[in-house]
């Protein structure tokens, strides 16, 4: 819209959001030496804009401010303007986002925060119209009022800015309890999210709802744990109606960011890379813990009903990954907008004459009546979004008809369907690679490779891994973000976190050494970065880090697990591997750091109740001795596949095939002196740190897990 004009700052940046603004009038810095000293030099305070490329209201304020030539000369004339993109720096996000919730009570993005020359925040908000509207002011109306402050108020500039930087100090700091935690706080998480269920639509709260995968993860432990129906009808009835709904792409796989309404239909269209690999990680253990149950009050059709839908959700999801998210390199772009031809949700939606084109004449019925479209449509403009007002077994009981064949003529529909839509402009692609999503990916996809036994997610997910290591370190130091051959940005926490937690799985997936290896060193590498010497938990940003205003620690888990959360799950499971007690005392001491915070809102750490529950568990390893592809080691994996073992590491002698069991033995301990019994493949279950006799039957196994 403004190629036009000359190009600013921002055109010299990687980051595909920072560069959607290279061509406003608005006279952008990126965040950087260069506009600190300006702001300093002319004693101007700083505009700090916050978003993200998939982020809809940025894009909004963008075409109604950023490109306005008047309001840019004001920006221009009375601030110096620094553009954010907060995937990109998620230190610079966590400490302005706490300021915004702090000085307006909420928060969001686009984030706008006024700073003094000296980085503290003293006024912000998040968009803000041209004029006046919507309750808000107009954005002119804002900058005029805050340069004019700054001018003439200096003294109440000065005491806010430093009040409200003090209180982003205080919120960080953390001291240490005595008591440990224990079994009531995962009591206390189940009651509060049984509190905010919603029993129709599944999920939890009102509208906008967002998919709580981290929720539905914890549920299925502690169904586990406790053998509480509730909680797994909670979890269940969660997963099937975000699958049924607009949440999820009915055609093309893979779920948007949330949905407006209360009942999974209109959803927010952008597709966070992150949201998927979540999802799809709890579709998975679902499919796994429901697979082996009766028809219950939790599972009105039975498990086995419930575990195949499950299934079939995690393929369309990992396959959306596969096919439109990894890159030529082998790592996992960020997201996708919601917007394209500047309207929202317009690639996804469908007008019944859209459906007969697409799909013909004596199908249109049938597709249109399957996924709820109508001629009045349920969204903007007459169009529908698809979902499935019935699931494919209730539908199949309704038009008295095969379920299977069902299937296969929906197949056929959706590949029709595909076909059509791939036509339309599709949505604009972040294609910048973070380390801490693709974490997240290739664990998604690592699980999906071993309960899906599917090859091609195991090597979707290793290739993730050897793209992530080979080209986004420098100097043995891991980068956060990679884009057109350059990585930048110092990594945070979560990046090794979600890395070490990622590549574990990996190693479940493929038994190579190689990964435990990786996340070794990664994690031995963070314990040297992070962690407070003092002892007070994990910092998310690194001792040589770049110096801002605050050093926070993550306070809870978010829309992404927090980085200590994805640290107190992995570091067991190394521990397990390796045989090193450190990194138990390490989750030791996390626990007991957040042990007040998870009694007081437990349901704001749903990774990190995960990870307690595998603490209060009996730690459990299996070791599976044989050679890599006899047929005889394949039953031994089924039982392992189908069975829900969250808190349980696998480990396989020699995977190579190569006789050489000895060599992984030196990197994962736990292998050493585990061999076949009589030339027949054994299984070692280990509990507690004492292993039982070796069986040589799967059933023999399955009884012991």
């Amino acid at each position: 819209m403004t190629k036009g004009r000359p190009a600013n700052r921002l055109a010299r940046e990687t980051s595909p959001y920072l560069r959607q603004h290279a061509h406003n009038p608005v006279d952008w810095y990126p965040w950087g030496e260069e506009a600190l000293t300006r702001a300093r030099a002319e004693d101007r305070p700083i505009f700090l804009s916050i978003g993200y490329s998939a982020c809809h209201w940025c894009h909004v304020m963008e075409r109604e401010s950023f490109e306005n030539d008047a309001i840019a000369a004001l920006m221009n004339e009375r601030f110096v303007n620094i553009k954010v993109d907060r995937e990109e720096r998620p230190d610079l996000d966590e400490i302005y986002m706490a300021a915004t919730q702090l000085l307006t009570g909420q928060g969001g993005w686009p984030n706008s925060v006024f700073l003094t020359p000296d980085l503290k925040p003293f006024y912000a908000g998040t968009y803000f119209p041209p004029e006046p509207r919507f309750g808000r002011p107009g954005f002119a109306e804002v900058l005029n009022g805050v340069a004019d402050a700054w001018q003439q108020k200096r003294d109440e500039v000065t005491r806010v800015s430093g009040e409200v930087a003090g209180q982003i100090r205080t919120m960080s700091e953390m001291k240490a309890g005595k008591a440990a935690a224990g079994p009531n706080i995962l009591s206390r998480a189940f009651g509060d999210l049984a509190g905010r269920f919603d029993p129709v639509h599944g999920g939890f709260g009102g509208a906008p709802k967002f998919p709580h995968s981290m929720d539905v993860a914890f549920l299925l432990r502690y169904h586990r744990r406790s053998g509480n129906t509730e909680a797994l009808r909670m979890a269940v009835v969660s997963l099937d109606r975000m699958a049924r709904g607009g949440l999820n792409d009915q055609i093309g796989g893979g779920f948007h960011r949330y949905s407006v309404d209360a009942r999974w239909l209109v959803p927010h269209f952008e597709k966070m890379l992150y949201d998927n690999a979540l999802l799809a990680r709890a579709y998975l253990e679902a499919a796994q813990a429901t697979a082996p149950l009766p028809v219950s009050h939790a599972l009105p059709e039975g498990g086995a009903v419930a575990a195949a839908a499950f299934r079939d959700v995690a393929r369309q999801t990992l396959d959306w990954a596969i096919r439109e998210m990894q890159t030529p390199e082998g790592g996992f772009c960020s997201s996708l907008d919601a917007d394209s031809e500047g309207e929202e949700g317009r690639f996804y939606a469908w007008t019944p004459a859209e459906i007969e084109a697409a799909v013909g004449r004596g199908e249109a019925a049938f597709v249109a009546g399957v996924y709820g479209v109508t001629g009045a449509g349920n969204f903007e403009h007459g169009k529908s979004v698809l979902y499935l007002p019935q699931s494919i077994d209730e539908l199949a009981r309704t038009q008295r008809t095969d379920a299977a064949e069902l299937r296969l003529r929906l197949a056929g529909a959706r590949t029709r369907l595909m076909q059509a839509r791939d036509k339309r402009v599709r949505p604009g692609r972040d294609d910048k690679v973070l380390a801490d999503w693709n974490g997240l990916m290739i664990a998604a996809l690592a699980i999906g490779g071993r309960v899906l036994d599917e090859g091609r997610y195991r090597d979707a997910a290793r290739a993730a891994a050897r793209m992530v290591l080979a080209r986004m370190r420098q100097d043995g130091r891991l980068l956060h973000a990679y884009l057109g051959g350059e990585a930048r940005h110092r990594a945070c926490l979560t990046d090794y976190a979600a890395m070490i937690a990622g590549l574990l799985d990996l190693y479940e997936a493929t038994f190579e050494p190689e990964w435990v290896a990786e996340a070794r060193a990664l994690a031995d590498q963070a314990l040297d970065l992070f962690r407070d010497p003092e002892g007070n938990g994990w910092f998310l940003t690194a001792r040589d880090h770049e110096a801002l205003i605050a050093r926070t620690r993550e306070g809870n888990d978010g829309a992404t697990p927090a980085g200590v959360s994805l640290m107190t799950l992995a570091l067991p499971r190394l521990a397990a591997f390796t045989g090193e007690g450190r990194y138990l005392a390490e989750v030791d001491a996390i626990l007991r750091l957040y042990r007040e915070r998870l009694e007081r809102h437990p349901a704001a750490f749903g990774t990190m109740l995960c990870a307690l529950d595998q603490v209060l568990d009996t730690r459990r390893q299996v070791v599976l001795a044989g050679k890599a592809g006899d047929a005889a080691l394949r039953p031994f994996h089924d039982v392992l596949r189908a069975t829900f073992l969250p808190n349980t590491v696998v480990a396989v002698t020699d995977a190579a095939g190569t006789g050489a069991a000895g060599q992984g033995a030196a990197t994962i301990p736990l292998l050493a002196g585990k061999t076949a019994i009589d030339g027949r493949p054994a299984a070692y279950v280990c509990e507690g740190g004492a292993c039982k006799a070796p069986v040589t039957s799967p059933d023999e196994m399955r009884r012991l897990l």
